[in-house]
């Protein structure tokens, strides 16, 4: 692209020069013949003059009276009657340019300038004209050389976006040109890297949190899978293989909750659900956990409480409280039920150290974690409680009090309407 850039602009160039400079050597060559001819011509009428005035002062006319009326380079004859001719200068060899004028007084005055002096003029107009057209070509190359970087660069900037971006890198280069339709095409780009690097966000925090949630199910139901193992008892190896499959529903429900909200967001299944349910579940899958921690864990508090919400969702939240308080809290684990207002609450505590002073308020921020751990079990409890209307809080630091709170009246979502429909009905 340069290449073509700066071959049509020099083309161009020397197509004008060509055009005009060859027009502009033919009228300076006229110019300057003509002048020379004038000269020649004025010279002689102006001798003639001087030697009408001599004349009718009686005065002789010879070389030495007029060899100062003539220039050095130009020869002149004054022809008068009954005289010899008077030759003033030297005679001029090859082509010349001359000029005969005559007197009143009946003389004849012929002066020639050689032609050799008219061709060295004209040389240095060449000369000239062509030092001009060659300061052109330069600037003209000059000229073409930037603004052929000025449209290739950029150009090959944004080729090296887009392949970036077709790499896997989509960071947005903020670079403008200057030049509209190039700044138009890098619009586009940093507009298509922010919507994929928001994609890749949201496959990655999808990946982190299906990894996390999954988790919880899985470890439970690998330690009933041990009891089953470690007990002859038909009983109870049927008692377990229920509460192994009540896990596996529940895994199954995980899986579906996820994909849902992966493929739209704003899909909810909120019901009212009898809460001692769920915290009964929980305890049941984590008792085994925390006798092997030579832990308890225990509840209390306001029973029958009907909350609204999904409880598969709330489940998992408490599974990530519950499971927080095995990793890093310590003694007696208490779930605590409540009514406050038109809310069901749900606090879990535990008897450990607490939240220590420089997480705080930062402890519900991904990637915050006061042990080597994920960073994003709370994260994730406090979404998925906000997606059903509730909110997930820290309501002590020391001792550590978490608080589900859940609404006791059934929420009004408003329908999904389609955006073809929601264009119609409008």
């Amino acid at each position: 692209m340069r290449r073509r850039l700066i071959q049509s602009t020099l083309a161009v160039v020397l197509v004008v020069i060509a055009v005009f400079g060859v027009s502009l050597v033919i009228v300076e060559t006229r110019t300057i013949s003509n002048s020379a001819q004038e000269r020649v011509d004025s010279e002689a009428l102006r001798l003639a003059s001087i030697v009408d005035s001599r004349i009718l002062g009686d005065e002789h006319i010879n070389a030495e009276i007029l060899k100062n009326q003539i220039a050095e380079d130009r020869y002149a004859v004054i022809r008068i009657p009954g005289q010899a001719p008077v030759e003033l200068g030297l005679q001029p060899s090859g082509d010349v340019i001359h000029s005969t004028a005559k007197g009143e007084e009946g003389e004849t005055v012929t002066v020639q300038e050689p032609r050799s002096a008219v061709t060295r003029e004209v040389g240095r107009t060449l000369l000239i004209i062509a030092l001009v057209a060659l300061l052109a070509i330069v600037a003209a190359v000059l000229l073409a050389v930037r603004q052929a970087n000025r449209l290739a660069s950029p150009l090959t900037d944004l080729a090296e976006t887009a392949e970036r971006l077709g790499s896997g890198d989509p960071r947005p280069r903020h670079k403008r040109y200057g030049v509209p339709e190039l700044d138009r095409v890098a619009d586009v780009l940093d507009a298509s890297a922010e919507r994929i690097a928001r994609m890749l966000t949201a496959e990655r925090r999808l990946a982190a949190d299906a990894s996390h949630q999954l988790r919880t199910p899985l470890t439970a139901l690998s330690m009933r899978l041990e009891e089953i193992t470690l007990t002859d008892d038909p009983d109870n190896v049927k008692e377990e293989a229920t509460i192994a499959l009540t896990q596996v529903e529940r895994l199954t429900d995980v899986v579906e909750r996820l994909l849902t909200n992966a493929r739209d967001p704003r899909t909810g299944s909120a019901v009212t659900f009898d809460l001692d349910e769920v915290i009964k579940q929980q305890l049941e899958e984590w008792r085994p956990a925390y006798r092997s921690a030579g832990r308890a864990i225990v509840s209390s508090g306001k029973r029958h409480l009907q909350a609204v919400g999904t409880p598969g969702a709330v489940a998992q939240v408490l599974a990530a409280l519950i499971e927080n308080s095995l990793m890093h809290g310590g003694g007696t684990v208490a779930l605590r039920t409540r009514v406050t207002g038109n809310q069901a609450v749900v606090e879990v505590t535990d008897e450990g150290p607490g939240v220590p002073t420089d997480l705080g308020a930062r402890i519900f921020e991904r990637t915050i974690s006061g042990r080597n751990s994920t960073g994003i079990g709370l994260a994730v409890a406090r979404d998925l409680a906000e997606a059903d209307g509730g909110r997930l809080e820290m309501l002590q630091a020391q001792p550590p009090v978490f608080g589900l709170f859940l609404s006791r009246t059934p929420l009004k979502r408003p329908p999904l309407v389609d955006e073809d429909e929601e264009r119609t009905v409008r």
